[in-house]
């Protein structure tokens, strides 16, 4: 979810607020932008103070590196090919080509199937950058229905690239749903920077009780369309539309525990209060409230992280210090695309997405 860092330095806005941790700005401003009218989430209350880190102490959690989760592609996604700067994809119906900077290496499909994708994101290449998507077949809807384990949701050509999902998180959604299958009780599920809600859908499809935050009323929105397009307005979700820090910090002083914390982080971000979020310089204190809110017998907390200037190492040691005198163990590395063909049984090349970090109990 991947903006950039001279964009930051750019703004010449008046100084902010210390920290803001809205969503959809995490990847880009993509992120929240269906481009209708969606339902109103209830805004939640005022901010809480701000804490420090606390110091730890105890042992750190044993490590597990380096560890790479590999996506090969589930139900109505997969990376078909990837090079020159591009990649092909499968959602659902469409392929679509989108811009790719990690894609070094040349294409291995020949120039005519490329050139017969449904849906090419033209413009702007930068992870930020705004465009507009070409079809070259036939006009295409806003919107089409998708599924990914057992959610369904709306995929949608945005004006920042993205469609509304990220499938690399499969492998922590898959990790997720197993865990909660397994557990022999309902697990409470907090969602931070949630998007579209697909992880959310996952979760308590599988059992959980979920709470997902996000600070964008229009990616809430577009989570809200998710669950009425798969009729799951019984499931046990709270939508909460605000600062990720701000809840937690809430969450704490109430008392509050979860057993699995998704946290997917911006680089940089911006609230609707005028406050900012720094990744490099909020990170520590987000890890370290999670920390405090995770449950006696929690089952994992996991951190996922887009387009930073960094080693895996620097989260992974950040999160075994955060989980110091906690146990377990802290397995770190990278998501992986796994390019699939035409038909998505031809294993090939790997397309790196992101840097994660993830606690789990043993």
């Amino acid at each position: 979810m991947q903006g950039r860092a001279g964009q930051v330095t750019a703004n010449r806005q008046p100084p902010a607020k210390p920290y803001a941790t809205g969503s959809g700005e995490s990847r880009s401003p993509a992120r929240n932008a269906p481009e209708k009218s969606v339902a109103r989430p209830v805004v939640a209350d005022a901010a809480a103070p701000r804490a420090e880190v606390r110091v730890r102490s105890g042992a750190k959690p044993d490590e597990r590196i380096p560890i790479i989760l590999e996506t090969k592609g589930a139900r109505d996604y997969h990376l078909i090919d990837s090079g020159d700067g591009l990649k092909l994809e499968q959602y659902g119906p469409y392929r679509i080509v989108r811009p790719e900077a990690q894609a070094l290496w040349p294409k291995t499909l020949p120039a005519h199937v490329w050139d017969n994708a449904d849906s090419i994101f033209t413009g702007d290449t930068d992870e930020d950058g705004m465009g507009r998507w070409r079809f070259p077949r036939q006009a295409l809807g806003e919107t089409w229905p998708m599924q990914i384990l057992d959610a369904e949701f709306y995929g949608r050509f945005t004006a920042f690239r993205h469609v509304g999902v990220f499938p690399e998180q499969l492998a922590h959604w898959s990790w997720m749903k197993e865990q909660i299958e397994t557990a022999g009780r309902p697990l409470k599920v907090l969602n931070l920077f949630g998007y579209t809600g697909v992880a959310s859908l996952i979760a308590a499809k599988a059992g959980a009780e979920v709470t997902h935050v996000d600070a964008s009323k229009k990616a809430i929105g577009w989570a809200r369309e998710n669950q009425a397009l798969g009729r799951a307005d019984h499931l046990p979700i709270r939508w909460i539309c605000e600062d990720a820090m701000k809840f937690i910090q809430r969450e704490e002083r109430r008392g509050s525990r979860y057993d699995i914390i998704l946290t997917d982080p911006p680089k940089f971000g911006r609230g609707p209060n005028g406050e900012v979020w720094q990744l490099f310089e909020h990170l520590a204190l987000m890890l370290d409230i999670c920390r405090e809110i995770l449950s006696p017998e929690a089952r994992g907390l996991v951190l996922t992280a887009y387009s930073i200037r960094a080693s895996f190492y620097s989260i992974h040691e950040l999160m075994r210090e955060t989980m110091r005198g906690r146990g377990g163990a802290v397995e770190s590395g990278e998501l992986i695309l796994r390019e699939g063909g035409l038909d998505g049984n031809e294993p090939g090349r790997a397309l790196s997405t992101s840097l994660f970090s993830r606690w789990v109990p043993k």
